[in-house]
């Protein structure tokens, strides 16, 4: 039986970088490599695009990614476990399989599908965020419910090269490869626990080793042009050192780690995910060397008895502009340009939006005798409508600004886009109907 097994990260969202995962594949010295590259919009955004086009619905990186990445696993026998299936695994398994032939390489790809529940949801049930009702948010288009370990161990034990799902937990892209690996029960609370830290540690890839992390002047990290991403070995008990390829930029330690642990959770003693709840509360975190840490302590209870459903709906339109005013006065001619917009647009939108970046637009920073004018800044306004024409407007309005004044505008753009929302509920585990595809080059 092993008695370690070693998995990389080589990506922790939908537009990560290219480079990392074919460094650990190369270099890595992987048994399983896992590729975190879905979140609810970028869920979402897939449904959108598979009800457009059936064929399409996965990762948009997927062909890109793989095509590097196969020859790799193929000759050094990784395997890959990835969400990158997205809104439409069977078609992303499809896309590799085509991409390994044109390759010639052999290799299976497992398709994990279930996870869209749109069909299983009561309209009268709440939403978590809010209270309110599915049905009066707006129209619903997706519905994705967060599966794990248990609906992915029969992808597993396929023996296939890679394992493609749509939305899985994120740490479960870590912790299914050890569960199948040591065959650890589905009861075992304590090392699904500790693989859960593991998990959740490594999913978000350059988080971990420094990149979300760094402040220059207050948290130093060197190389961020070439930030390697992070592996981790780990034991049957689910005791892990986390580490890095040698020659990379970044840095892990007990600061990168801890901030990164606590990351996106709300109950560090009760961490809800479809696989266990998990207590950090325990977990020790001691640096062993360089760019190495271990990482021990985490306990276990009894997982939830439903799963979380990420809920996409329509959500109108955004239409927006900007434009740039540089030089002296430059902000009082900004706050000029702003108000006479908003006052054309006045009563058309329930939302609306008018910021000036580089003075309000993430805080507002009153003017006042001690602080300098900045010297350049941009207009935006953005709002919110049903009507797409109407939406349309707003940009039309900033980009009239460029002679009908105030003086000194450029650079202006306008945008129309639709918008989607996204908001929570739960649903029962047996309302799921998980089902594994296996496809061969």
């Amino acid at each position: 039986m092993r008695t370690t097994v070693r998995i990389g990260c080589g990506a922790g969202f939908q537009g990560d970088r290219l480079e990392p995962a074919l460094v650990l594949a190369e270099r890595g010295k992987l048994d399983y490599l896992m590729l975190e590259c879905l979140g609810e919009r970028t869920v979402a955004l897939a449904q959108l695009r598979r009800l457009h086009d059936p064929k399409h619905g996965y990762d948009a990186l997927l062909e890109r990614r793989m095509s590097g990445l196969l020859p790799l696993i193929a000759q050094n026998h990784v395997r890959v476990v990835t969400n990158m299936g997205a809104a439409n695994p069977i078609a992303g398994a499809e896309a590799i399989v085509a991409l390994a032939k044109k390759l010639g390489l052999k290799l299976r790809v497992a398709a994990l599908t279930g996870d869209d529940v749109l069909d299983a949801l009561d309209p009268s049930q709440k939403v978590l965020e809010t209270g309110e009702s599915l049905s009066s948010i707006g129209p619903l288009f997706s519905a994705n419910a967060y599966l794990g370990v248990e609906e992915m161990l029969p992808a597993l034990e396929s023996s296939a090269d890679i394992v493609l799902t749509g939305r899985v937990a994120d740490p479960s892209l870590a912790l299914a490869p050890l569960a199948h690996t040591f065959d650890w029960k589905l009861d075992d609370t304590e090392r699904l626990a500790r693989g859960t830290v593991v998990g959740h540690l490594l999913e978000c890839a350059g988080q971990l080793t420094g990149g979300y992390f760094a402040d220059p002047g207050k948290k130093d990290v060197a190389g961020m042009a070439n930030l390697g991403f992070p592996f981790a070995d780990v034991d049957a008990d689910g005791n892990a050192q986390l580490s890095k390829v040698a020659g990379t930029g970044g840095r892990i330690d007990r600061m990168t780690a801890t901030e990164q642990l606590l990351y996106e959770v709300t109950d560090p003693r009760a961490y809800l995910t479809p696989d266990v709840t998990a207590d950090f509360s325990g977990v020790e975190i001691r640096q062993t060397a360089p760019d190495t840490i271990a990482v021990t302590g985490a306990r276990g209870r009894t997982r939830p008895d439903t799963l979380k459903v990420s809920v996409g709906y329509q959500a109108g339109y955004i239409g927006e502009g900007e434009i740039s005013y540089g030089g002296e006065n430059c902000v009082a001619r900004a706050l000029l340009a702003g108000e006479i917009v908003a006052e054309r647009l006045r009563g058309q939108f329930q939302e609306l939006r008018v910021d000036i970046v580089g003075l309000s637009a993430l805080h507002s920073r009153p003017m006042s005798d001690g602080a300098p004018e900045p010297y350049e800044v941009r207009l935006r306004v953005a709002g919110r409508s049903a009507d797409r024409a109407l939406a349309a407007r707003i940009g039309e309005e900033v980009e009239a600004l460029w002679t009908n004044g105030p003086a000194g505008g450029g650079g202006a753009r306008k945008d129309t886009r639709e918008q989607i929302g996204i908001v929570s509920c739960l649903l029962s585990r047996e309302k799921v109907r998980p089902q594994v595809t296996v496809l061969e080059s």
